[in-house]
């Protein structure tokens, strides 16, 4: 299923964070990041962000960016919500179902891919509160079958070191979404796709974003816990916030609480496992209309699980990237932590970071996610006082681009000095 869930989200889930190239992708298939950084004790100096100047932007600089790139990637409906010390902006583009007139929403529920993986790391953080599982414990503790799981930590498993293949990567799981869509995926069936095939490198000598780390963290965090994932993240997290608009769904449901988007993607994910980007003459067919997009609004999201399958609206990702980053969800030791967790997912990465289920995009903490038809970005600085979040429901585009992660890059850029 093309790219990555988070930082995006087709089959394959990407990871990454944006300064100038927004290199946060999400949950896809075929995410292939293989940076060299080790994981080490965090420092407080990985997290600090500079106050600057910021640039004010109008409403309608706002709507131009958000058209501009809607338009160039053929996207039927976009929104964009920048909240900044200067005021709040919230711009809505075009439809939530193509052919039809009806106009986005930021109250309309999207699928969210891989900014499920915030909600899956906060609550592992909350359980190494409570002392019921250190950073430092090897998986093997609490899953056995874990190939080298002896040498495989909960803290690599948080910030995608720890080597294990992605299961979204695999074409097993690519063509098997395309010619099942509805299939109900288990956990322990992901699992099994990612543990057959060899490691990318030894836990802790490099960095890949692998949708099998976060699999596994949802079912430690189900043993732990003693109940579902849906009923620890509505107890944890959604209902102490009132997310009244987010939801993780169960297994075998494949629908969207309304009112919702559509979400449309080009081509199939085994068209995509390789390259996000479509053959060329597949792009020619979109660009002059002769390909239309397909509709997987109702495309069962279990193969997406704890790294993924998460509903919610712009609104609410709003309220939940500002407790992610500055709220009360972990206590005050424990969220610095986290924030000073983000390493270099490579030595040339620039400032792609990755850290406890928490990217550093620029100057942004947050994350990207994407399923087939659903992309989007959400960010807060902390220190500037920034938010922004921005959904598409077409994603990947023909070219391979990111929708929402596109258009928060030239937010981006405008708001902040270069």
């Amino acid at each position: 299923m093309r790219r990555s869930f988070g930082i995006g989200m087709g089959a394959r889930l990407a990871g990454g964070s944006i300064v100038v190239a927004l290199a946060l992708s999400g949950c896809s298939s075929n995410e292939s990041d293989t940076g060299t950084s080790t994981s080490s004790t965090p420092t407080t100096t990985s997290a600090a962000s500079s106050t600057v100047a910021l640039q004010k932007l109008d409403l309608a600089t706002l709507d131009g960016i958000v058209k501009s790139v809607a338009e160039n990637l053929q996207i039927p409906g976009a929104v964009a919500i920048l909240k900044t010390p200067d005021g709040d902006l919230t711009v809505k583009y075009g439809t939530g179902t193509r052919g039809q007139s009806n106009p986005v929403d930021p109250a309309e529920h999207i699928r969210i891919g891989s900014n499920t993986k915030t909600m899956t790391g906060t609550v592992i953080l909350q359980l190494v509160q409570e002392g019921k599982m250190a950073l430092t414990d090897p998986v093997s503790k609490f899953r056995p079958d874990v190939p080298n799981g002896d040498n495989i930590t909960i803290e690599q498993l948080l910030d995608m070191r720890s080597g294990l293949f992605n299961y979204t990567e695999t074409a097993e799981l690519n063509q098997a979404l395309d010619d099942d869509p509805q299939k109900q995926w288990k956990p322990e069936e992901l699992l099994a796709l990612g543990f057959a095939n060899p490691p990318y490198f030894p836990p802790g000598q490099g960095y890949h974003y692998s949708n099998t780390n976060i699999v596994l963290l949802g079912l430690i965090a189900e043993s732990l816990d003693g109940k579902p994932l849906s009923q620890i993240f509505q107890s944890r997290l959604f209902g102490p916030l009132g997310l009244s608009g987010t939801s993780f769904p169960a297994i075998a449901d494949s629908s969207i609480p309304a009112p919702h988007s559509q979400g449309y993607v080009y081509g199939t994910n085994m068209d995509t496992l390789t390259d996000p980007a479509l053959p060329e003459p597949m792009q020619a067919a979109a660009k002059d209309g002769s390909l239309q997009p397909n509709d997987v609004t109702d495309v069962n999201p279990s193969w997406a699980w704890a790294a993924g399958a998460a509903i919610s609206t712009a609104n609410d990702l709003v309220t939940w990237v500002q407790a992610l980053v500055g709220g009360n969800l972990l206590d005050s030791d424990m969220q610095a932590k986290r924030l000073a967790s983000v390493q270099p997912t490579s030595p040339d990465s620039g400032s792609a970071q990755y850290g406890w289920g928490i990217a550093k995009m620029g100057p942004m903490f947050g994350h990207t996610g994407e399923l087939p038809g659903f992309n989007s970005f959400m960010g807060h600085d902390p220190v500037n006082k920034v938010t922004l979040v921005v959904w598409a429901n077409l994603a990947p585009a023909a070219n391979g681009q990111d929708p929402a992660t596109t258009m928060a890059r030239e937010i981006i850029g405008k708001v902040y000095p270069a």
